[in-house]
């Protein structure tokens, strides 16, 4: 055995965690010590869960002042300036989608951490309780074998041996012997006595650590659902999208403030633990276990072996009887033939016994229960504790980056509102707004709506209109005859009297444009020969 034992040096962060104030219900301070059983101690936790439900509670009503604010002091429409707004939606939008996407990673890997710290507790607490199992069995099968099949024998040939005196005296004597190994045996630790169910506490432990690192994951994943679906709902500008995103943003902020909580409280009770766990070990064992053999296995140094002595008297008792049983199977047998069978059973017997000493000895060693010890503590105070301040940190983000989400997604629903209200504010029967284009060419029953060009409109109907005599010219005409019927509705010579005056339509093509220029060559050449005439 090693003299020195490997030393446990709890972690920083369990003191940090150690010194936070304890305080119950009654705000009263609280002892730090590690005692879960008892109620004030139970009452500082619940404080933290209660200082965690405050938060919430506060962060709830800024945001509803926040949206009421928001919806009750409404800015005039010529004043306000999309640019602005549209650009401090998209960046509360980058900002809050990325604190999101690193609590999620800080998440996930927090929740792994505490998920390997509760897997090595459960496994030391498994082989823990298999070393004491087995020193449980292997004192049981000694026991049985001494206090039933050795006392049968002895009996049968006390009546065997019950006309030679010197024989029963033997017989006497290995039986105070086998008293003496039975006592020995029965002065060790009773672990059925001591309530030392381990293997109930793992299977439990388990179970809870499995439900909590399911409930982390399903959370993790619905944060990073509501991430990419607000992003799509900002990208589609899809208000209802946006609706509920609201909604689930309000259940998941609730559920990260409640995550906070509790990460929180069971942070601190179990780095009080592991402040001082040979302490609460010592306190939790009094009165059932002797506090030199306590002391033994918890710190494994230069220590006597507690069970020394009684392993010492049971290997001398076992002696002493193989010579006994020796000597009258060379002496007692010759004359007591019938005693053979008894007497070579009790050599196996005892044969049988030495074996399970040797592996009593080995079992009762500390240095199997002290390493699956020192194991428990690094997982839970390293490895546990640490998962669970990362798991801290993600819930705070969490909570931060949807409260950015909830304050941005009204100002976007705002913003799509006021684009919406824009294009409704566009005059659809304008010919030069394209949109008026699109709904013209998708609704041809308002193709019959007369322009507001319309000649008839302004100057009276067409048949008071003398149109002037036809010129002479190669252009087409067909591709301005189809701009009358887009404008217009019908193919009706509306811009004339631009023409007559020589002014080009408002909007023309380059075949409009060779019309106009062959129509004013025309009546140029017709002056210059009245002027000649």
């Amino acid at each position: 055995m090693s003299s020195a034992r490997v030393v446990y040096i709890a972690p920083w962060w369990t003191f940090w965690l150690h010194n936070f104030p304890h305080i119950n219900l009654r705000f009263q301070p609280v002892d730090h010590v590690f005692k879960p059983e008892e109620e004030n101690y139970q009452q500082s936790l619940i404080f933290l869960l209660c200082v965690a439900a405050a938060g919430l509670g506060l962060t709830l009503l800024l945001l509803a002042l926040y949206l009421s604010c928001l919806c009750c002091c409404r800015k005039d429409p010529s004043e306000e300036s999309k640019r602005p707004q549209t650009c401090c939606v998209t960046w509360a939008a980058v900002i809050a989608g990325l604190i999101i996407c690193s609590s999620v990673g800080v998440g996930f890997y927090g929740n792994s951490e505490t998920n390997d710290g509760v897997y090595q507790l459960t496994y030391s607490l498994y082989n823990a309780n298999h070393t004491l199992r087995g020193v449980d069995s292997v004192v049981t099968g000694i026991l049985g074998n001494m206090q039933h099949d050795l006392k049968q024998r002895l009996d049968r040939l006390d009546e065997i041996f019950s006309t030679h005196k010197d024989y029963v005296k033997t017989l006497r004597y290995m039986q105070t012997m086998a008293n003496s190994i039975i006592q020995q045996l029965n002065g060790l630790p009773d672990v059925n006595r001591a309530k030392l169910d381990l293997a109930s506490l793992a299977d439990q432990t388990a179970a809870m650590e499995y439900y909590r690192w399911l409930t982390y994951l399903l959370l993790l994943i619905l944060d990073l659902v509501i991430c990419l679906v607000t992003c799509l709902g900002l990208a589609k500008q899809s208000r209802w999208l946006l609706t509920t995103i609201m909604v689930f943003g309000v259940l998941t902020l609730v559920l990260s403030w409640a995550s906070l909580g509790a990460v929180t409280a069971a942070a601190v009770g179990i780095s009080d633990f592991c402040v001082s766990p040979d302490k609460y070990v010592m306190n939790r064992t009094k009165g059932r276990i002797s506090s030199d053999v306590v002391h033994y296995y918890l710190y494994c140094q230069s220590l006597p072996n507690p069970f020394q002595q009684s392993m010492t008297l049971y290997q001398r008792s076992l002696t002493t009887m193989q010579i006994q049983v020796q000597g009258l199977l060379q002496f007692a047998v010759p004359l007591f033939p019938a005693a053979e069978r008894d007497l070579l059973g009790i050599q196996h017997l005892l044969n049988l016994s030495e074996s399970n000493l040797h592996q009593l000895t080995a079992l009762l060693e500390c240095r199997s229960l002290h390493k699956d010890y020192l194991d428990a503590l690094i997982g839970v105070c390293y490895d546990g504790v640490e998962g669970l301040l990362y798991l801290c940190l993600f819930s705070l983000l969490a909570a931060c980056a949807f409260c950015t989400m909830l304050c941005a997604i009204p100002r976007a629903w705002k913003h799509i509102i006021n684009k919406d209200r824009d294009y409704d504010d566009i005059d659809e029967e304008d010919p030069f707004n394209p949109q008026a284009r699109r709904i013209s060419v998708h609704n041809p029953t308002r193709a019959n709506v007369h322009s507001f060009y319309s000649f008839s409109s302004s100057l009276g109907s067409q048949n008071s209109l003398q149109l002037p005599p036809p010129t002479t010219t190669s252009a087409p005409t067909s591709e301005y005859m189809n701009q009358s019927v887009l404008f217009g509705g019908n193919p009706r010579y509306e811009n004339v009297p631009l023409i007559g005056r020589g002014s080009p339509p408002p909007s023309y093509s380059p075949s409009m444009r060779a019309t106009y220029l062959s129509m004013t060559e025309g009546q140029s050449r017709h002056f210059g020969t009245d002027f000649q005439v």
